[in-house]
């Protein structure tokens, strides 16, 4: 098939890779020049771990490209799938204003039927508005299409290639049977093509997200109570975890959420439910406590130290999670900015995320080129991302290297004995 993908960010680069993956021939459009230039160079905007590989391939065998050519890549595809963001207002609510613009150049760009898929994450009624913006503008027959993405940055190639379900959004069988054929070899091992309304499947990817943040909030504030009763956890998270109706998935306490779905979503599914006079009370309290979470480690070292000012934080990890350089709502913002507030000088390393994080902080923060580099001098070693690389240190180089041996663990990589036989004074997630 051939397919246009508008918009190279993280969902429509690895759509657009994955589909050329398949054997469709794909064109990746964006407005950004010096992006396309990178992208037509070899190189990867963003971070993920297996894409540069998977776009390179497809490029040298021909069936991906890049291109600022909008019209012309429309004329090109049956589908277009339309991947660019939906920033978060400041009501909270989705702004559609990329979304609809989009949708309109497809409209006048339209040289015969086309199925126009909405892939980034939109309210329920987006698929209608599209409907509306792109019939405004051409005569020629065309479908909308919801097929929202459920990916997990840093293992977005394999979400994609082996997804767990495809959600197809579609009102008419002549774009179902298209999606259905489009998608039949991403589910050959049985997972399940969900065909359902525009609206449903808008409302699932939402749904969702709000979902597995809700999972987060709650672990966490068990997290909190187990450390008030001397409670483990750890052990919590097993029990629980190991009822069938349950699971152990997105049960780990840490820090809180972040990255660009889970915050940005949970805030416009309140807002859409708000606009239909509905208060969505259980996802006030998942926000309302993810924020609080966020604040945890810097009050562990306020309740050790008491004043932070003149001390020298060791800081593990920026991005919001591993195997990611993204650091949108990271837990890691607010606190190199709590203690470069309070007066601390903070050492921080990240296998990826440096850069973006000296475009926040620019030359506020010294970073290290190993994690070992952050430590020297250090007061203490606060962990705010769970890379591999932090799981098994030498230990005894870190507390040669430390003023004091103390670390703050938000993440619990570590069990409290092991630190303990180790000399390190310890404090974690939900553990005493």
């Amino acid at each position: 098939m051939k397919i246009a993908v508008v918009g190279t960010g993280y969902v429509g680069l690895v759509a657009g890779a994955c589909f050329a993956e398949s054997g469709n021939d794909v064109i990746c459009i964006d407005k950004d020049q010096a992006k396309v230039q990178t992208l037509n160079d070899g190189r990867m905007p963003i971070y993920e771990p297996g894409l540069e590989e998977l776009v390179r391939r497809n490029r040298q065998e021909g069936r991906l490209s890049f291109t600022t050519d909008l019209p012309a890549a429309v004329r090109e595809a049956l589908i277009v799938f339309i991947a660019v963001g939906t920033p978060q207002g400041e009501d909270g609510s989705a702004d559609l204003s990329h979304v609809l613009g989009v949708a309109r150049e497809v409209g006048r760009a339209m040289n015969g039927y086309k199925v126009i898929v909405d892939k980034s994450t939109v309210p329920v009624g987006t698929s209608n508005k599209v409907r509306d913006v792109v019939s405004q503008e051409t005569r020629h027959e065309f479908s909308v299409v919801s097929n929202p993405e459920f990916l997990k940055q840093g293992a977005a190639i394999e979400d994609f290639m082996k997804p767990d379900r495809v959600v197809i959004g579609a009102e008419d069988q002549k774009a179902r049977d298209i999606m259905l054929e489009l998608y039949e070899p991403f589910t050959r091992t049985g997972a399940p093509i969900m065909v359902m309304d525009c609206a449903s499947a808008e409302l699932a990817k939402y749904a969702a997200n709000a979902m597995l943040a809700t999972r987060i909030s709650f672990m966490n504030e068990v997290a909190n109570v187990c450390e008030l009763v001397g409670a483990d956890v750890d052990q919590v998270r097993k029990a629980v975890g190991s009822d069938r109706r349950i699971g152990t998935s997105f049960l780990f306490p840490g820090v809180g959420y972040g990255g660009s779905c889970f915050p940005k979503d949970v805030q416009a599914m309140m807002r859409f439910a708000s606009d239909q006079n509905y208060d969505f009370k259980i996802l006030q309290a998942v926000e309302t406590v993810n924020t609080c979470q966020k604040t945890r480690l810097f009050a562990k070292m306020q309740q050790h130290f008491g004043d932070m000012k003149g001390k020298t934080v060791a800081v593990w990890g920026l991005a919001f999670k591993p195997k990611t350089d993204d650091m949108r709502e990271a837990p890691s913002i607010p606190l190199l900015r709590a203690l470069l507030d309070a007066g601390a000088t903070v050492q921080a390393y990240d296998p990826e995320a440096t850069k973006i994080a000296r475009g926040i902080f620019g030359d506020r923060v010294d970073y290290t080129s190993t994690n070992y580099d952050a430590l020297k001098d250090a007061d203490c070693l606060a962990i705010v991302t769970e890379w591999n690389e932090f799981r098994r240190p030498d230990f005894t180089r870190m507390k040669s290297l430390m003023r004091e041996p103390i670390i703050f663990d938000g993440r619990n990589l570590f069990t409290p004995e092991q630190m303990k036989q180790n000399g390190f004074v310890y404090y974690s997630i939900g553990r005493s």
